[in-house]
Protein backbone atom coordinates (compact mmCIF):
# COMPACT_ATOMS: atom_id res chain seq x y z
CA UNK A 1 0.00 0.00 0.00
CA UNK A 2 1.35 3.43 -0.94
CA UNK A 3 2.07 5.95 1.82
CA UNK A 4 -0.84 8.18 0.80
CA UNK A 5 -3.25 5.25 1.02
CA UNK A 6 -1.85 4.20 4.41
CA UNK A 7 -2.25 7.71 5.80
CA UNK A 8 -5.74 8.08 4.37
CA UNK A 9 -6.77 4.76 5.93
CA UNK A 10 -5.42 5.93 9.31
CA UNK A 11 -7.36 9.18 8.93
CA UNK A 12 -10.63 7.42 8.14
CA UNK A 13 -10.22 4.68 10.73
CA UNK A 14 -8.94 6.76 13.66
CA UNK A 15 -10.35 10.24 13.18
CA UNK A 16 -13.73 9.72 11.55
CA UNK A 17 -15.12 8.08 14.65
CA UNK A 18 -16.47 9.25 17.99
CA UNK A 19 -13.07 10.90 18.43
CA UNK A 20 -14.10 13.64 16.02
CA UNK A 21 -16.92 14.78 18.29
CA UNK A 22 -15.46 13.78 21.66
CA UNK A 23 -15.60 17.29 23.11
CA UNK A 24 -19.04 18.27 21.84
CA UNK A 25 -21.72 19.35 24.30
CA UNK A 26 -24.15 16.89 22.69
CA UNK A 27 -24.06 14.28 19.93
CA UNK A 28 -27.07 12.68 18.24
CA UNK A 29 -26.61 9.68 15.96
CA UNK A 30 -28.91 9.45 12.93
CA UNK A 31 -28.06 6.52 10.68
CA UNK A 32 -24.42 7.03 9.63
CA UNK A 33 -24.43 10.68 10.73
CA UNK A 34 -23.13 12.17 13.96
CA UNK A 35 -24.87 15.48 14.67
CA UNK A 36 -22.74 17.38 17.17
CA UNK A 37 -23.31 20.61 19.05
CA UNK A 38 -20.22 22.49 20.22
CA UNK A 39 -19.82 25.48 22.54
CA UNK A 40 -20.40 28.83 20.88
CA UNK A 41 -23.48 27.81 18.92
CA UNK A 42 -21.73 25.64 16.33
CA UNK A 43 -23.13 22.46 14.88
CA UNK A 44 -21.07 19.84 13.02
CA UNK A 45 -22.33 16.99 10.85
CA UNK A 46 -19.80 14.26 10.21
CA UNK A 47 -19.58 10.50 9.55
CA UNK A 48 -17.21 7.67 8.66
CA UNK A 49 -19.13 7.10 5.42
CA UNK A 50 -22.71 7.31 4.22
CA UNK A 51 -23.29 3.57 4.31
CA UNK A 52 -23.75 3.16 0.57
CA UNK A 53 -26.72 5.56 0.45
CA UNK A 54 -28.03 6.47 -3.00
CA UNK A 55 -29.00 10.02 -4.03
CA UNK A 56 -32.55 9.72 -2.65
CA UNK A 57 -31.28 8.43 0.70
CA UNK A 58 -28.62 11.14 0.83
CA UNK A 59 -31.33 13.76 0.35
CA UNK A 60 -33.27 12.21 3.25
CA UNK A 61 -30.18 12.32 5.48
CA UNK A 62 -29.61 16.01 4.72
CA UNK A 63 -33.26 16.83 5.42
CA UNK A 64 -33.14 14.95 8.72
CA UNK A 65 -29.97 16.77 9.80
CA UNK A 66 -31.51 20.16 9.03
CA UNK A 67 -34.65 19.24 10.96
CA UNK A 68 -32.53 18.21 13.93
CA UNK A 69 -30.79 21.57 14.22
CA UNK A 70 -33.93 23.59 13.57
CA UNK A 71 -35.09 22.69 17.07
CA UNK A 72 -31.72 23.38 18.73
CA UNK A 73 -32.01 27.15 19.30
CA UNK A 74 -28.48 27.66 20.60
CA UNK A 75 -27.01 26.56 17.25
CA UNK A 76 -26.88 29.37 14.72
CA UNK A 77 -24.34 27.83 12.32
CA UNK A 78 -24.06 24.24 11.11
CA UNK A 79 -21.21 22.76 9.10
CA UNK A 80 -21.53 19.60 7.01
CA UNK A 81 -17.97 18.36 6.59
CA UNK A 82 -17.54 16.67 3.20
CA UNK A 83 -14.50 14.73 1.98
CA UNK A 84 -13.65 14.34 -1.69
CA UNK A 85 -12.85 10.62 -1.45
CA UNK A 86 -16.29 9.69 -0.11
CA UNK A 87 -18.98 7.93 -2.11
CA UNK A 88 -21.80 10.47 -1.67
CA UNK A 89 -24.12 10.60 -4.71
CA UNK A 90 -26.15 13.80 -4.94
CA UNK A 91 -24.73 15.30 -1.76
CA UNK A 92 -23.66 18.63 -3.26
CA UNK A 93 -27.08 19.34 -4.73
CA UNK A 94 -28.89 18.15 -1.60
CA UNK A 95 -26.85 20.45 0.62
CA UNK A 96 -27.39 23.47 -1.62
CA UNK A 97 -31.10 22.67 -1.79
CA UNK A 98 -31.32 22.81 2.00
CA UNK A 99 -29.59 26.16 2.38
CA UNK A 100 -25.97 25.14 2.84
CA UNK A 101 -23.26 27.20 1.14
CA UNK A 102 -19.99 25.63 0.01
CA UNK A 103 -16.88 27.31 1.34
CA UNK A 104 -13.37 26.99 -0.07
CA UNK A 105 -12.00 23.44 -0.23
CA UNK A 106 -8.96 22.65 1.90
CA UNK A 107 -6.28 19.98 1.59
CA UNK A 108 -6.28 17.17 4.15
CA UNK A 109 -2.61 16.92 5.12
CA UNK A 110 -1.14 14.07 7.17
CA UNK A 111 2.39 13.15 8.15
CA UNK A 112 4.80 12.20 10.90
CA UNK A 113 5.15 14.71 13.71
CA UNK A 114 8.91 14.17 13.76
CA UNK A 115 9.15 15.56 10.22
CA UNK A 116 7.71 18.87 11.44
CA UNK A 117 9.62 19.10 14.73
CA UNK A 118 12.67 20.82 13.26
CA UNK A 119 14.66 23.88 14.30
CA UNK A 120 13.42 26.97 12.49
CA UNK A 121 15.18 30.30 13.11
CA UNK A 122 12.92 33.18 14.01
CA UNK A 123 13.36 36.76 12.84
CA UNK A 124 14.97 39.10 15.35
CA UNK A 125 12.51 40.26 17.98
CA UNK A 126 9.97 37.46 17.39
CA UNK A 127 9.21 35.01 20.20
CA UNK A 128 6.93 31.98 20.54
CA UNK A 129 4.87 30.95 23.54
CA UNK A 130 1.85 28.93 24.57
CA UNK A 131 -0.98 31.08 25.97
CA UNK A 132 -3.98 30.41 28.21
CA UNK A 133 -4.95 33.76 29.75
CA UNK A 134 -8.06 35.53 28.50
CA UNK A 135 -6.24 38.66 27.29
CA UNK A 136 -3.74 36.58 25.32
CA UNK A 137 -6.46 34.41 23.81
CA UNK A 138 -8.37 37.54 22.79
CA UNK A 139 -5.24 39.04 21.18
CA UNK A 140 -4.74 35.85 19.17
CA UNK A 141 -8.41 35.71 18.16
CA UNK A 142 -8.46 39.39 17.16
CA UNK A 143 -5.41 38.91 14.94
CA UNK A 144 -6.93 35.81 13.34
CA UNK A 145 -10.25 37.58 12.77
CA UNK A 146 -8.43 40.47 11.12
CA UNK A 147 -6.46 38.14 8.84
CA UNK A 148 -9.63 36.40 7.67
CA UNK A 149 -11.66 39.58 7.35
CA UNK A 150 -13.99 38.80 10.25
CA UNK A 151 -15.61 41.37 12.52
CA UNK A 152 -14.50 42.32 16.04
CA UNK A 153 -17.66 40.59 17.24
CA UNK A 154 -16.36 37.38 15.69
CA UNK A 155 -13.11 37.81 17.63
CA UNK A 156 -15.17 37.97 20.83
CA UNK A 157 -17.04 34.81 19.84
CA UNK A 158 -13.80 33.02 18.97
CA UNK A 159 -12.29 34.03 22.32
CA UNK A 160 -15.23 32.68 24.31
CA UNK A 161 -15.21 29.41 22.37
CA UNK A 162 -11.42 29.03 22.76
CA UNK A 163 -11.50 29.70 26.50
CA UNK A 164 -14.33 27.21 26.85
CA UNK A 165 -12.32 24.54 25.09
CA UNK A 166 -9.19 25.30 27.09
CA UNK A 167 -11.21 24.90 30.29
CA UNK A 168 -12.06 21.32 29.32
CA UNK A 169 -8.40 20.46 29.87
CA UNK A 170 -8.14 17.75 27.23
CA UNK A 171 -4.75 18.91 25.99
CA UNK A 172 -5.63 21.61 23.47
CA UNK A 173 -2.91 24.26 23.25
CA UNK A 174 -2.93 27.76 21.74
CA UNK A 175 0.42 29.06 20.49
CA UNK A 176 1.35 32.56 19.37
CA UNK A 177 4.30 34.37 17.84
CA UNK A 178 4.77 37.92 19.08
CA UNK A 179 6.78 40.94 17.98
CA UNK A 180 6.87 44.24 19.86
CA UNK A 181 4.13 42.97 22.16
CA UNK A 182 1.73 42.16 19.32
CA UNK A 183 0.54 38.77 18.08
CA UNK A 184 1.71 38.25 14.50
CA UNK A 185 0.95 34.53 14.10
CA UNK A 186 -1.23 32.05 15.97
CA UNK A 187 -2.38 28.45 15.82
CA UNK A 188 -3.63 25.69 18.08
CA UNK A 189 -2.74 22.07 18.70
CA UNK A 190 -5.49 19.52 19.39
CA UNK A 191 -4.51 15.99 20.47
CA UNK A 192 -7.11 13.37 19.59
CA UNK A 193 -7.76 10.97 22.45
CA UNK A 194 -7.29 7.28 21.71
CA UNK A 195 -5.48 7.87 18.41
CA UNK A 196 -1.98 8.48 17.07
CA UNK A 197 -3.03 11.95 15.91
CA UNK A 198 -2.83 15.57 16.92
CA UNK A 199 -4.32 18.28 14.75
CA UNK A 200 -2.79 21.65 13.96
CA UNK A 201 -5.51 24.19 13.37
CA UNK A 202 -6.28 27.87 12.99
CA UNK A 203 -2.88 28.86 11.59
CA UNK A 204 -2.86 32.53 10.60
CA UNK A 205 -0.13 35.11 10.09
CA UNK A 206 -0.40 38.84 9.65
CA UNK A 207 0.26 39.71 6.01
CA UNK A 208 3.20 42.00 6.78
CA UNK A 209 4.96 39.17 8.66
CA UNK A 210 4.54 36.39 6.10
CA UNK A 211 7.42 34.75 4.29
CA UNK A 212 9.81 34.95 7.26
CA UNK A 213 9.49 31.42 8.61
CA UNK A 214 7.23 32.33 11.53
CA UNK A 215 4.42 29.94 10.62
CA UNK A 216 6.97 27.15 10.11
CA UNK A 217 8.45 27.83 13.54
CA UNK A 218 5.01 27.87 15.17
CA UNK A 219 4.18 24.58 13.47
CA UNK A 220 7.46 23.04 14.64
CA UNK A 221 6.71 24.09 18.23
CA UNK A 222 3.30 22.46 18.04
CA UNK A 223 4.79 19.29 16.54
CA UNK A 224 7.30 19.03 19.39
CA UNK A 225 4.47 19.42 21.87
CA UNK A 226 2.49 16.69 20.08
CA UNK A 227 5.45 14.32 20.37
CA UNK A 228 5.67 15.03 24.10
CA UNK A 229 2.02 13.93 24.31
CA UNK A 230 2.89 10.66 22.55
CA UNK A 231 1.24 11.64 19.26
CA UNK A 232 3.17 10.47 16.20
CA UNK A 233 0.96 11.74 13.38
CA UNK A 234 -0.13 15.28 12.53
CA UNK A 235 -3.21 16.18 10.52
CA UNK A 236 -4.46 19.49 9.25
CA UNK A 237 -7.07 20.92 6.88
CA UNK A 238 -4.82 23.35 5.06
CA UNK A 239 -5.34 26.43 2.94
CA UNK A 240 -3.20 27.02 -0.11
CA UNK A 241 -1.01 29.23 2.07
CA UNK A 242 -0.04 26.52 4.56
CA UNK A 243 -0.20 23.43 2.30
CA UNK A 244 3.16 24.02 0.54
CA UNK A 245 4.87 24.65 3.89
CA UNK A 246 3.60 21.36 5.30
CA UNK A 247 4.49 19.49 2.10
CA UNK A 248 8.08 20.68 2.37
CA UNK A 249 8.31 18.89 5.70
CA UNK A 250 6.91 15.62 4.43
CA UNK A 251 3.19 15.88 5.05
CA UNK A 252 1.07 14.31 2.33
CA UNK A 253 -2.13 15.57 0.75
CA UNK A 254 -4.45 12.58 1.08
CA UNK A 255 -7.74 14.18 0.02
CA UNK A 256 -9.66 17.45 0.22
CA UNK A 257 -12.44 18.59 2.50
CA UNK A 258 -15.08 21.18 1.70
CA UNK A 259 -17.18 22.64 4.49
CA UNK A 260 -20.81 23.38 3.63
CA UNK A 261 -22.23 25.89 6.10
CA UNK A 262 -25.85 26.73 6.90
CA UNK A 263 -26.63 29.80 8.99
CA UNK A 264 -29.92 30.87 10.51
Amino acid sequence: MELRDQLLASYDDQLRTEAETAHAEAVTVHGPLRLATFPGGRGLITYRDLGGADAVEVEELVAAAVAHYEVVPEVDEVEWKTRAHDDAPGLHDALLGHGFVAEDPESIMIGEAERLAVDVPLPDGVTLRQVTEGSDVYAASAMTAQVFGDSPAMAETMTKAMLGRLSLDYGMELWVAEADGQVVCAGRLEPVDGTDFAGIWGGSTREDWRGRGIYRALTAARARSALRMGKTLIHSDSTEYSRPILERYGLVKVSTTTPYVRRR
